[in-house]
């Protein structure tokens, strides 16, 4: 087992992507190559931060990564916002995703202060 597979958080976005994926099946097929894309990437990015700093040898690196893994949440939450006020999501899924950024973004913080911690 790979060291980010042990952590809830990564699981939890992991999550997220499958959620956001699902969600943005419906957007418009001339927003494929636009927000869908977009929306996708910061999504995917999340998790994939999450892993490659857990995979890195140091807690200073691990801190770097999980640091973009947040930017990459706000840059999800806010195309997520663009998604919502365009009209390809509705409230319900919309309000739903962001609950779930939210908590991934609360838990990011988490660990990020242990990892700092860990470095003193």
């Amino acid at each position: 087992m790979r060291p980010h597979e042990k952590l809830e958080v990564w699981e939890t976005s992991v999550d997220l992507v499958v959620e956001v994926y699902r969600e943005t099946e419906a957007f418009p097929k001339e927003e494929r190559f636009g927000l869908t894309s977009q929306i996708r990437r910061a999504a995917v990015s999340v998790p994939a931060n999450i892993a490659e700093g857990a995979g890195r040898q140091s807690s200073k690196e691990f801190a770097h990564f999980l640091s973009n893994a947040q930017g990459s949440s706000s840059e999800l939450a806010t195309e997520l916002l663009i998604a919502r006020r365009l009209g390809y999501l509705r409230e319900e899924p919309y309000l739903h995703l962001r609950s779930r950024l939210d908590s991934v973004g609360r838990m990011i913080v988490g660990l990020a202060r242990h990892v700092k911690r860990r470095q003193v």
